[in-house]
């Protein structure tokens, strides 16, 4: 009688993914329409360690609320290499890395992130390389590719230096990604989104004279936008993700995020006013594409009965 009850928890804990996985996806669209409102009056430094002071903030007083404490001693290695290289170092160079090239050409770099995490996860992780899943990633990464050239300005003012910045930014995605994976085993989400947020906010301090200038000079709705990155982009969404991949591989986590770039087209349309084009429209619907096929399971051949010949009596 035990097995029918078992259905419903099965399908309890699907949806909660979907919603965590769904909430991430949003937020972090949403972050790239507040970057290009903070990132004109806060340097990239500045902006990464604003947004991880209050992202860190933030998670302190929740984690407090909720009685969670530290993290095994087992989980710091992985806790702190995602704090220095994912809330802090990418977070930089991200920022630096559009300072320097058009938004489409960012795009299209940083989401080369997703493939290799997929790699690493099935070399570190031993996640393994499942075809449909890399078939997914080259179909969403093609998308993406169109959705950045739609948006690409061809200015080259700066590109090589963007360019390799915008690279470094997917590299420290990925590893950041894959080194949360095992601390997920023994931390909740929180734990490990509260700690991350922490360290990352200390790799960002040398930065934090240009964080008080900036904040003296820029206007409020700057500051909003980097307060608004702080607590949702970066506290609730990675909060979220880290639940998620909690319950899944690292590979089709990176392949969900390819929902981002068709997101981002559909928000530049709604809030910016940004009419899509034919390109964009299309690499957005590569991007859905993808995604579904990377998350798509094979039909399992049914199994042949052999026949028994009917016993004959004696």
């Amino acid at each position: 009688m035990s097995a029918p009850a078992s259905a419903p928890v099965k399908s309890a804990i699907d949806i909660k993914v979907i919603l965590a996985v769904s909430v991430t996806l949003l937020a972090w669209a949403s972050a790239f329409v507040s970057i290009r409102v903070a990132v004109e009056e806060y340097s990239p430094g500045s902006m990464a360690l604003g947004r991880m002071l209050v992202a860190a903030i933030f998670l302190l007083a929740f984690l407090l609320i909720k009685g969670e404490g530290l993290p095994p001693k087992s989980a710091w290695p992985g806790i702190i290499f995602s704090g220095i290289f994912w809330f802090g170092l990418y977070m930089i160079v991200l920022n630096w890395g559009e300072q320097l090239v058009d938004a489409g050409t960012a795009a299209m770099i940083v989401n080369i992130g997703p493939i290799l995490m997929a790699l690493l996860g099935g070399w570190l992780l031993k996640e393994g390389m499942p075809p449909r899943l890399f078939a997914g990633l080259g179909v969403s990464f093609l998308g993406a590719v169109l959705v950045g050239l739609s948006m690409s300005n061809g200015d080259e003012e700066g590109s090589t230096l963007g360019v390799l910045l915008c690279l470094l930014a997917a590299v420290c995605y990925a590893g950041g990604v894959v080194s949360q994976k095992p601390v997920l085993k023994t931390t909740s989400p929180l734990q490990a989104t509260t700690f991350g947020a922490m360290i990352g906010a200390v790799a960002c301090l040398p930065f934090a004279g240009q964080l008080v200038s900036d904040v003296a000079t820029a206007s409020l709705s700057a500051t909003l936008n980097v307060v608004y990155l702080g607590v949702f982009p970066t506290a609730i969404a990675f909060t979220t993700w880290f639940y998620a991949l909690a319950r899944t591989t690292a590979g089709k986590m990176g392949a969900t995020t390819y929902i981002v770039p068709a997101i981002v087209v559909i928000m530049s349309w709604l809030v910016l006013g940004e009419i899509p084009g034919l390109l964009a429209m299309l690499g957005g619907a590569l991007c859905l594409v993808g995604v579904a096929v990377s998350r798509s399971r094979p039909r399992r051949k049914a199994k042949v009965v052999p026949e028994v010949a009917p016993a004959t009596a004696d």
